[in-house]
């Protein structure tokens, strides 16, 4: 997450920089180019009516057309000229045009007018104006690059200093949640061992005590699950030492740790694995936990002579786990908030509080996989935890 936060703050002063200075270097250009054209304007209109040009030696030329003759003075004009098509409209409307003429390798900017009888012609050649944009040009780009990586360094620099704030708060929020966790797990474990014992010299009489139990191993799996969130936060998966995992073996080594439990409550657990191993990159000790508790979870759910399916099947790029009991459900507009922590959903009076599958979310995402669920009421539930295969992960890396 403070991962994220830097990336997003320093893309987004990345690109605030950037986008200044290309709007200022627009800018200038756009004032560049009418400052040219308006100073070539006035020149030819200066040219036209005085028959000179303040420009630059043998780019100008003022041509005089009278009756049928053509004057070009001692500098004979560039291949193409005069514009004899303009000379003639104007002589024949008697009215003054601006012309622009891409030729020769360069542009030329003509002026025709009337001038007494006859017409008068200017034509500037803009090649030096040309060169000076192309120049201009080079140095934008160049500013351009510069100013791109001072934005980059910049962004990065504002983007740590912008988070570090925020990581230390989340750096002391995680510490005190694992020290508070911590502190309270043995009061907590000293007080159900106590009401363990109350409640046997209670004899028949010790339905106030089995609550209180319940109550306290309560209060000790959110303890524990605390614990283990604050563990992952400061140690994600993808810090820790990552080895193959063969999930179709955690799966079937889950169902052998609650068949007695399954049994008892006469509910059915099937499995389906491929032949071959399904080997995902992880913590084995993890990973476990997530198969564990998804099948636990099912069975909490799940009727006397209900049906648990549990099925592990691969892809050429991700690996699935699809657990799905036959009870209860939930309403699909819960499917999204179930991951969110202490969320209850209607009717959940006799359910744990909602930690247990917000941290297995964080298992799961610190993986690179996704965890998403389907149910409708009375249709029972599935969950399907996808994850990279180990033959995946490597081509990533």
């Amino acid at each position: 997450m403070l991962r994220r936060a830097r990336v997003r703050v320093s893309m987004v002063v990345g690109l605030t920089v950037t986008a200044l200075l290309a709007l200022g270097a627009a800018i200038s250009y756009v004032a560049l180019l009418h400052s040219q054209h308006e100073q070539i304007e006035r020149e030819l209109t200066y040219g036209a009516v005085h028959g000179t040009i303040d420009g630059p030696p043998g780019c100008n030329w003022i041509i005089l057309y009278d009756g049928g003759t053509i004057d070009s003075g001692r500098n004979p004009p560039p291949p193409g000229f005069p514009l004899r098509s303009a000379i003639d409209a104007v002589a024949l409307d008697r009215q003054a045009r601006s012309d622009r003429v891409d030729r020769n390798g360069t542009t030329y900017y003509v002026r025709t007018q009337p001038r007494g009888t006859g017409v008068v012609q200017a034509v500037f050649d803009a090649r030096f104006q040309l060169s000076d944009r192309r120049h201009l040009l080079a140095a934008f780009l160049l500013a351009a690059m510069v100013g791109l990586a001072a934005a980059v360094l910049t962004g990065i620099v504002v983007g740590r200093r912008a988070v570090a704030p925020l990581a230390e708060a989340l750096s002391r929020q995680r510490r005190f949640v694992a020290d508070a966790s911590h502190e309270l797990r043995t009061p907590i474990a000293h007080v159900h061992t106590r009401a363990q014992i109350l409640a046997r010299r209670a004899g028949t009489d010790r339905a106030d005590y089995d609550r209180l139990i319940e109550t306290t191993r309560r209060l000790g799996e959110i303890v524990d699950e605390l614990l283990l969130s604050a563990r992952l936060a400061a140690t994600p998966a993808e810090r820790q030492p990552s080895e193959p995992v063969n999930l179709a073996r955690l799966a079937a080594e889950a169902i052998d740790c609650e068949a007695d439990r399954a049994a008892e409550q006469g509910v059915q657990v099937h499995l389906t694995v491929p032949d071959t191993p399904v080997l995902v990159p992880g913590v084995a000790s993890a990973l476990r936990r997530v198969v564990g508790e998804l099948l636990a979870n099912a069975l909490t759910h799940t009727p006397t002579g209900g049906r648990i399916d549990v099925t592990v099947r691969t892809s050429r790029r991700d690996a699935d786990l699809v657990v799905t009991d036959s009870g209860a459900g939930f309403d699909p507009a819960d499917a999204n908030r179930l991951f969110d922590r202490f969320h209850r959903g209607a009717g959940a009076k006799d359910r744990r509080f909602g930690l247990g599958l917000a941290l297995l979310r964080e298992v799961v995402t610190s993986h690179g996989g996704t965890i998403s669920t389907d149910s409708r009421p009375g249709a029972g539930a599935t969950f399907t935890v996808r994850l990279p295969t180990a033959a995946m992960a490597q081509r990533i890396d």
